[in-house]
């Protein structure tokens, strides 16, 4: 299924069960993909997490239901999906920057967040360098931790980005950078799918392993809360992403599937992508984006 059908039926799916106890692992699940991988794909493409998106389309029609009827705030925070009335006060407050009260005053100013609809517009007419890299396996010595999905692109979100600064923080990646020669102490983020119906993904920040990797005793690494980490072999598409902070990463993310996978035949696999942050890289580089992909059947 293209991204374009596959994005249409979940609005589509989101929008008749927006008065119901649902969220992206129930979309998910109508559309047969894995948890990680619709989060994922649903975000960047749509800019806005699926949750989001259903947040903010219960939060835009209780505002029009109250301003438009004589219906209770407490009637309408259950109809949406709260709980309780402080809980829906502090959404409404927070998304039409007025109190549910208020909304029932003519004259009042309220958010509307209309359905998101997919059209075909015209894309490209700019260059999007890419290679495409056959690799062996893969051994990395990594420090992981588990995320929520929804932790990917969700607003102001920065579980990751703070990741990175603990381990800096507490010295636990200049160890694994000191097992490495000068001119090869690139570091990796990886990150891997998770199995059917979980709500997590593993995400691991680490070395490759290879010939020119220093000797190190394995109990010792193990003992300091390092694991082993093996990506069996694989086809990847390498995108280039150029900028000062990992911003220009998602922005890639995002041109690989609205433009990279429509044009070219490929789609993407349930494998470990990673980052590859050089040691020397050429100017204004900030990160080599890893995508394993394989030709469509």
């Amino acid at each position: 299924m293209e991204w374009t059908e596959l994005l249409q039926k979940a609005i589509n799916y989101m929008e008749a069960h927006l008065l119901e106890d649902v969220n992206y692992e129930d979309v998910a699940h109508y559309l047969h993909m894995l948890n990680y991988n619709f989060h994922r794909t649903f975000s960047f493409m749509a800019g806005m997490t699926a949750n989001e998106y259903i947040r903010n389309r219960r939060l835009s029609l209780a505002g029009q239901e109250l301003q438009e009827s004589n219906a209770k705030v407490i009637d309408v925070a259950l109809k949406f999906g709260y709980d309780t009335p402080e809980s829906f006060t502090k959404a409404f407050t927070r998304f039409h920057g007025v109190a549910p009260k208020y909304a029932k005053q003519r004259g009042t100013e309220l958010c509307l967040f209309n359905p998101l609809v997919i059209k075909i517009s015209m894309e490209g007419g700019k260059s999007m360098d890419y290679r495409i890299e056959e690799a062996e396996k893969l051994v990395f010595l990594a420090l992981v931790r588990a995320f929520r999905n929804e932790s990917i692109n969700e607003q102001g979100n920065r579980e990751i980005p703070d990741f990175w600064t603990e381990c800096h923080k507490n010295n636990l990646v200049e160890p694994l950078r000191e097992l490495r020669p000068e001119g090869k102490k690139d570091l990796f983020g990886l990150g891997t799918p998770t199995k059917n119906g979980e709500s997590t993904f593993d995400y691991g920040i680490g070395i490759k392993l290879d010939q020119d990797t220093k000797p190190f005793k394995e109990e010792t690494v193990r003992t300091n809360g390092y694991k082993f980490w093996e990506v069996p072999a694989c086809t990847y598409v390498v995108l280039k992403c150029f900028g000062q902070d990992g911003d220009c990463i998602s922005q890639m993310w995002s041109r690989f599937y609205k433009e990279f996978l429509p044009q070219t035949g490929y789609e993407m696999m349930d494998a470990c992508d990673f980052e590859i942050y050089p040691e020397q890289g050429e100017p204004g580089l900030f990160a080599e984006l890893w995508i394993p992909i394989r030709k469509k059947a």
